[in-house]
């Protein structure tokens, strides 16, 4: 249950503050809580064979890992330009 709260907790506070313009959905904060939350949320899910939730967290955690990777190439390239 610890798993489940915080994993949520993370991802829509991560939400909340994207919709109230405090943060960027972009942004290595608001790609770190979702990676985070959606992979304990993952986790938990695959613990407990829920596979679909597996497959929307999985990917949730993915696509968000993918743009933390792209941002930080984006600020390599900015850097040794």
């Amino acid at each position: 249950m610890f798993i489940q709260i915080t994993g949520s907790a993370l991802i829509l506070f991560a939400f909340v503050l994207s919709q109230l313009g405090l943060l960027k959905a972009t942004s290595v904060t608001y790609l770190i809580l979702n990676v985070i939350g959606s992979s304990f949320l993952a986790f938990d899910a695959f613990h407990l064979q829920q596979w679909g939730f597996v497959a929307l967290e999985g990917v949730w955690a993915i696509v968000s890992l993918i743009g933390l990777i792209r941002l930080y190439f984006e600020n390599m390239k900015t850097k040794s330009s």
